[in-house]
């Protein structure tokens, strides 16, 4: 487990720095934390668990010589024009604030693009960690999606995975509390991303919410990612129960060769988790799309962070998919450079819509990918709408995320 482990941040990540640089690029994430405050140098928000939700807002810069899918993390002495760095970091005390702030963020938007991403990290993760990612992902994706990082009380640690997993049991209530208010921000859409055990945490709130009486306006949501999932299959498929077979699906990505949710396997007595399910036909009827990128190698030795790489693939899976949308025949699978993708019927159902829009480009000629609207029905809302022109799969190609542990 240990050889698997990226470089972590040092003690003054979190620092801010005053210093600027040209060409930089700034991004402004609102943070919404079931984990208590820890002022710190370097720490702002700990690893230990709080009954209440805790709020911030921080602005980050991203150097010009930044890589695609990568972290560049502050050195001793950070240097903007080489590192990704925090410019301003303030707690805000109520949801009033954070509230303001989201509204503010997207107010910056033009009419129709005012957008939000919930991103949800997973075990083993720092909040400077899970605050870094979501800026490398809101950097990539080029996206006008407000940034919005739900981060619950990992302690950032392999040996403390049952604490972990309890830490985000305990924060479904917050995650929804943090869900309900970007949606009532005035957002056009709102995407839940989602990585590793953050899945767990996630779909437990969607849950919550789906029997709650109080659902989502199917209009507002933009897509369901669940990128890694770190959840039981069983457990899964009694969650999923309570959505039934949504109109618009869960995008689930998954890869039969990770080591980490195979450590996950071992210690929850040798069941399988989602992420590494290898019953792509079954998630499907189950009514998932399934992204499985099995034959695909891995940039790292734990083969968790392969969804890193559909990014590069965007150009050509946006015309594998709309050539076969465009056939009108039951397209279900496609393959392109070893990702293999079922269900895409689900998400371009025959006789309605459009052929999807092929927007995205790849980073690898220097060409910023261009904006993807969000598909107008989701996985838990009520009454769900049919799906308009966009391309959802896009949309998972651009988070461009998932190093993000």
């Amino acid at each position: 487990m240990l050889a698997g482990c990226a470089s972590r941040p040092g003690p003054d990540a979190l620092a801010a720095v005053q210093d600027e640089a040209p060409d930089t690029t700034k991004h402004v994430i609102l943070v919404a934390s079931s984990r208590a405050r820890d002022e710190r140098p370097g720490v702002f928000f700990s690893g230990e668990r709080t009954s209440a939700l805790n709020f911030a807002r921080v602005e980050m810069t991203v150097p010009p010589t930044h890589k695609a899918g990568m972290v560049e993390w502050p050195k001793a002495q950070p240097n903007p024009a080489t590192d990704m760095v925090v410019r301003e970091a303030v707690y805000r005390d109520t949801k009033q604030e954070f509230t303001r702030d989201l509204k503010a963020e997207l107010a910056r938007r033009p009419a129709g693009k005012r957008q939000a991403v919930i991103f949800v990290h997973g075990y083993n993760t720092l909040y400077s960690e899970a605050l870094y990612r979501l800026t490398q992902l809101a950097e990539d994706s080029k996206s006008p999606a407000v940034p919005v990082l739900f981060t619950w009380a990992s302690r950032g640690n392999l040996s403390d995975y049952v604490y972990d997993n309890n830490s985000a049991t305990a924060a479904r209530d917050r995650l929804e509390d943090t869900i309900r208010l970007v949606f009532d921000s005035g957002a056009d859409q709102v995407t839940i991303l989602a990585h590793s055990m953050g899945n767990w945490v996630t779909v437990e709130a969607l849950r919550q919410i789906q029997i709650s009486g109080k659902r989502l306006p199917s209009s507002k949501i933009g897509n369901i990612i669940l990128a890694a999932p770190d959840i039981d299959v069983d457990v899964f498929k009694t969650q999923l129960k309570r959505f039934g077979k949504p109109e618009k699906p869960f995008l689930i990505v998954v890869s039969r060769d990770d080591k980490a949710l195979a450590f996950s396997d071992f210690i929850a007595g040798d069941k399988p988790r989602l992420g590494a399910y290898t019953n792509d036909k079954e998630l499907v009827e189950l009514g998932a799309v399934v992204v499985d990128m099995s034959d695909v190698k891995s940039p790292d030795e734990m083969n968790h962070s392969k969804f890193a790489q559909l990014a590069e693939l965007a150009p050509e899976l946006n015309g594998m998919i709309a050539h076969a949308r465009g056939k009108g025949t039951a397209n279900a699978a496609v393959e392109v450079a070893g990702v293999h993708f079922f269900g895409l019927d689900r998400l371009f159902p025959i006789g309605r819509g459009s052929a999807p829009t092929a927007v995205a480009s790849s980073r690898r000629d220097g060409a910023a990918p261009g904006t993807a609207e969000a598909a107008a029905s989701g996985a838990a809302g009520e009454g769900a709408e049919p799906a308009g022109t966009a391309d959802a799969a896009t949309q998972l190609v651009r988070a461009d995320a998932a190093a993000a542990q």
